[in-house]
């Protein structure tokens, strides 16, 4: 590898050298078994390293920024669904579907709730003149995980609706029979929820997330959505299948959004510059555009 001992040196001093190593990783030369070495291929520099590195911290703070509308939109679906019925029917496990577990879910409502009683009016407020939260209190206490497992666990025709209002509606006709099936009997936006859920957490702990994988998520039935064409054929466990997503649910839940056209900027302009980069490292199929 090609170093600047000065650039090393301020780099080494602040990101520790297991962490940058991630980012030089493809670049080792591989041995006739098709291992990687001690070796790099040849041009690898460690500015490009640096440059990686940065580029996927900038990812992670547009990520960031789009999974807030994303997670506050679906906390006010799932709201709006719930509550047509009663304020807290969440609290009702017939609600819901025989497998989701109630119980083990409203234990962690209650958590969420005494951790934000000391310092949250609202809280307090209900639980002096009540004694009970309605689900728009409970909602503000929530985190992503929280509100995409309540997602999980509501019945089919409660994910539908919330999938609908959200652009999610299936295109039934153009899957297979088995995919029909699978997609009647569980939403597959559930499983998109859960994928953004991890990826969430992952940038709330500054993970990478530049060639890496995550729990996949089928793609047929949302790539049969119009505007959803991008996803990868099958499923998709790299980074630009959530981006895709995220890019489609912030037109409907932020109209007039520049993120994605903010996070193309990033992937052409930082990404796909990079000699490190392939573009399958980050999940774009090699016969696609990446323009989100």
């Amino acid at each position: 590898m090609e170093v600047n001992a000065t650039l090393a040196e301020q780099w080494l001093s602040n990101v520790s050298y297991y962490r940058m190593s991630a980012y030089w990783y493809p670049a080792r030369a591989l041995d006739s078994t098709d291992r990687p070495t001690d070796r790099f291929k040849q041009g690898t520099t460690f500015e490009n390293a640096t440059l990686l590195y940065e580029a996927d911290r900038k990812l992670r703070t547009l990520v960031h920024d789009g999974m807030e509308r994303i997670e506050i939109a679906l906390r006010t679906r799932l709201g709006e669904q719930l509550c047509k019925q009663d304020p807290l029917a969440y609290t009702n496990p017939s609600n819901f579907r025989e497998t989701f577990n109630h119980l083990k879910w409203v234990d962690t409502a209650n958590r969420r709730v005494s951790r934000a009683l000391p310092h949250n009016e609202a809280i307090k407020h209900y639980k002096r003149e009540y004694g009970h939260f309605p689900f728009w209190v409970l909602a503000e206490v929530l985190d992503f995980g929280d509100a995409s497992r309540l997602y999980a666990g509501l019945r089919d025709e409660d994910q539908r609706e919330i999938a609908d209002g959200l652009g999610f509606s299936i295109n039934y006709g153009a899957l297979t029979r088995i995919q029909r099936a699978k997609a009647r009997e569980q939403h597959p936006l559930v499983r998109w929820m859960h994928q953004l859920t991890i990826i969430r957490n992952t940038c709330a702990h500054h993970g990478r997330l530049w060639n890496k994988s995550f729990t996949p998520a089928a793609t047929p039935a949302l790539r049969a959505v119009p505007g959803l064409e991008l996803l990868p054929e099958g499923q998709s466990e790299r980074i630009f299948g959530a981006l895709s997503v995220m890019a489609y649910l912030l037109r409907v839940v932020s109209p007039g959004t520049t993120w994605p056209d903010k996070v193309t900027q990033l992937i052409e302009t930082t990404f796909l510059t990079n000699p490190l980069v392939d573009q399958r490292s980050l999940g774009i199929p090699s016969t696609r555009s990446h323009h989100l």
